[in-house]
């Protein structure tokens, strides 16, 4: 055997028993698990955690949903999901669609599924300023979905909302529909300066709308461990945080970042790549964590 046919069997069997472990069982919660999925910093990898994370899950066998909350529509993107034209949370939190009549299922995943954002999505905010209980109105479509899903026999195990970069109505919408916090925190200094505001919108959110929200989950992202700062955020961020941080660090990788470019979140792209094996850690943390 020459040495590039051995070097492609040994790629292959690395692949087959990364995917392998990649569907391996993780234990199931209780009850449904709502996060939102929230740092009004951009660029830090919020959306790639969120869709990567639930992939992870629905991959060890979980039924999950994701609720695309951000006028851009990343999250629906990089699951292949129809989002343009298709009615999606916008009509929603408008009261013009059922919440059921909306969700969608991702292709290639037996128990992964999403509500899509559409381009009506970035009217919303201003939509939402006259209506009654505005800032309820994703709460309570959510507990709708998850008493629709129980009765039909298919609940959901994890629901995680897809925040846009801002602390505007969508995310208070979002913080008051959840019972978990979850903060991607990228690995630079800026990343530090935005996470003291985004914690005092948290408390007042808890105080006012939703005292069942918890800050239950940290995770750092874009971590280049060659770097003294990254490390330096790492360290800070576990300092402060030691119980809420989940100490795996998501690399920075190009891989990732091509997989939205496929419709495709990094599990299914290239599933033994550093950051489909990083991803897959921190889902089955959060699982076992409960």
């Amino acid at each position: 055997m020459s040495a590039v046919d051995s070097r492609e069997t040994e790629r292959v069997s690395k692949t087959v028993i990364g995917i392998r472990k990649l569907k391996e069982p993780m234990p199931a919660p209780a009850n449904t698990r709502v996060f939102v999925v929230a740092n009004q910093k951009g660029g830090v990898g919020k959306t790639t955690s969120t869709v990567n994370i639930a992939a992870a899950l629905a991959m060890g066998g979980l039924r999950v949903l994701v609720i695309d909350l951000d006028p851009q529509g990343n999250a629906s993107t990089a699951l292949g999901v129809e989002h343009k034209e298709s009615p999606g949370v916008f009509e929603i939190l408008m009261g013009s669609a059922e919440i059921q009549d909306v969700v969608q299922k991702v292709v290639g995943f037996a128990h992964l599924e999403c509500i899509p954002s559409n381009t009506g999505l970035a009217q919303a905010e201003i939509n939402l300023v006259p209506m009654v209980a505005r800032e309820m109105r994703l709460k309570d479509a959510i507990e709708d979905l998850i008493k629709f899903k129980t009765e039909a026999g298919a609940g959901y195990d994890y629901i995680f909302i897809d925040c846009p970069p801002s602390l505007g109505l969508l995310t208070i919408n979002a913080f008051a529909a959840a019972k978990e916090l979850l903060i991607p925190i990228q690995c630079e200094y800026y990343a530090l300066e935005g996470l003291t505001q985004l914690l005092e919108t948290y408390s007042l959110v808890k105080k006012r709308l939703n005292p069942n929200l918890n800050l239950s989950t940290i995770i750092l992202t874009m971590f280049d461990s060659r770097t003294k700062l990254a490390n330096d955020v790492a360290d800070s961020v576990r300092q402060h945080f030691p119980n809420e941080l989940i100490n795996i660090p998501i690399p920075r990788t190009v891989r990732i970042s091509e997989a939205p470019s496929y419709n495709q979140t990094i599990m299914t792209y290239d599933p033994v790549s550093p950051g489909a094996v990083a991803y897959m850690q921190v889902a089955r943390e959060i699982a076992e964590k409960k």
